[in-house]
């Protein structure tokens, strides 16, 4: 879970090769292949690894709820360190929507609010869906992933910062 992933045109690459077996170099040294898009990011976590983390934020959010000396707190909006910032948006039924961004992304207030509206949209009118299970729907992974790629085209210092 330490280290950084290297992905081109959406293939994760290990070294020299890319995960399908294809060679970088050659890869990049062919002129049909272009543009090229190159992401750097961490590798995904397992759904316990997600379980675990948000178990650990609910503890910390209901304890600073308790802890705020602001009467009616509703506990913690955003966590911010020199590296990332975690923000939180609690619906009124409880639950909580996360986003961990770049220190300087913009407007990760609106991409909650538009998350809540997916997850209320595809999930929780889908018949087939169980509260407080996994959400296996594509039609919310098709609108979710949209949206993240909208906010990430904003950009840092983007609308609503």
């Amino acid at each position: 879970v330490g280290h950084a992933v290297l992905a081109i045109n959406g293939t994760e690459v290990n070294g020299r090769f890319t995960a399908d077996g294809k060679d970088v170099l050659e890869f990049l040294g062919n002129p049909a292949n272009y543009p090229v898009s190159i992401r750097f990011g961490r590798h995904r976590l397992s759904s316990n690894e997600k379980l675990m983390l948000a178990s650990m934020f609910h503890s910390l959010f209901a304890i600073g709820s308790q802890l705020s000396p602001e009467v009616g707190s509703s506990g913690i909006e955003m966590l911010e360190t020199d590296t990332f910032k975690l923000h939180c948006f609690q619906t009124l039924t409880g639950i909580k929507f996360m986003v961990l961004a770049d220190p300087r992304q913009a407007g990760i207030d609106s991409l909650l609010r538009k998350i809540y509206e997916i997850y209320s949209d595809f999930a929780l009118k889908n018949p087939f869906y169980s509260l407080e299970m996994p959400i296996r729907c594509e039609l919310f992974d098709q609108n979710l992933k949209l949206a993240l790629e909208v906010a990430e085209k904003a950009g840092p210092f983007g609308p609503g910062s």
